[in-house]
């Protein structure tokens, strides 16, 4: 029953995240262009770019780059299956990680110089954040008592109250996951970063309209995560949880749009620093105290 679930789970995620994605992603356009006094595009603007990717002509350096970005897209929909049906939280850190590694497959297979840099960034934004994730996982663990994300609507106070340590742990890394400025050194939405594109320089088409469809789908997941910590017995607390998500990622964009990229020295050492001070700080105190 549990492997249905999961199953049942993953396809309705991979059916409604893109649209949700989609949707943030259109709204980040237009809080971003007002931030900047421009008009912006409409809402829709994100599924316009991403049909025309697909009516393009099917173009790839090579026979494997679309199947890695398939693969990488496939295990972030099973990642998101496994959230939002209540399943264990270890697991999606995990599977989302395994999303991850086989884009950065997909990058290097190209042996594009530029996507080569982007993969070798990309791999030190794992090596920065995931610290702070598995602290995250085990931190959940300490405070519900299980991985079991589903547990926590059982609870009789939210785990925000326990490891809110943790939460700030992991508000700094959003920053990474969401590939927002300063910390969006693989790969940027933004011109004015890079005269080239980093991870997805040699990808266009329908490969390109995957890679979308994946941030799309990563997005909703990782503030997913964000909702986690406020959720607990009462059914109006996925209310105050869906306002607390709206209210992140506002703040993202307004750190997106504020800050310049920086080195990957800064981001690596300040990822690891936050998760010692933030994460371990607070595991230690529940572990221990």
């Amino acid at each position: 029953m549990t492997i249905l679930t999961t199953l049942i789970g993953t396809v309705a995620f991979a059916l409604i995240a893109p649209v949700v994605g989609c949707l943030l992603a259109g709204l980040d356009r237009i809080i971003s262009a007002r931030m900047q006094g421009r008009v912006g595009p409409p809402l829709l603007q994100p599924y316009y770019d991403v049909r025309k990717l697909f009516e393009k002509e099917s173009v790839s350096v090579n026979s494997v780059e679309r199947t890695y970005v398939g693969c990488a897209l496939l295990f972030a929909w099973v990642a998101g299956g496994v959230f939002f049906t209540g399943g264990n939280l270890l697991m999606c850190v995990f599977i989302i990680t395994l999303s991850s590694l086989f884009f950065i497959m997909a990058a290097y297979s190209t042996r594009s110089p530029y996507a080569e840099v982007g993969a070798a960034r990309e791999t030190l934004q794992v090596m920065a954040y995931e610290p702070m994730v598995l602290l995250l996982a085990v931190g959940f663990y300490l405070a519900a008592g299980t991985f079991d994300v589903g547990d926590v609507l059982a609870l009789d106070a939210p785990v925000i109250t326990t490891i809110w340590l943790v939460f700030l742990g992991l508000l700094f890394i959003l920053t990474i996951k969401l590939r927002k400025s300063p910390f969006d050194l693989s790969m940027s939405h933004h011109a004015h970063q890079e005269i080239v594109r980093g991870m997805t320089t040699e990808m266009s088409g329908p490969t390109l309209g995957l890679v979308e469809i994946m941030h799309w789908c990563e997005n909703v997941l990782f503030l997913g995560w964000i909702g986690m910590f406020f959720v607990w017995g009462n059914p109006l607390s996925i209310i105050l949880a869906v306002a607390v998500v709206l209210a992140v990622y506002f703040l993202e964009i307004w750190i997106d749009n504020n800050f310049a990229r920086v080195k990957w020295q800064l981001m690596l050492k300040s990822a690891w620093a936050v998760a010692l001070a933030a994460g371990g700080v607070n595991i230690a105190f529940l572990a221990f105290l």
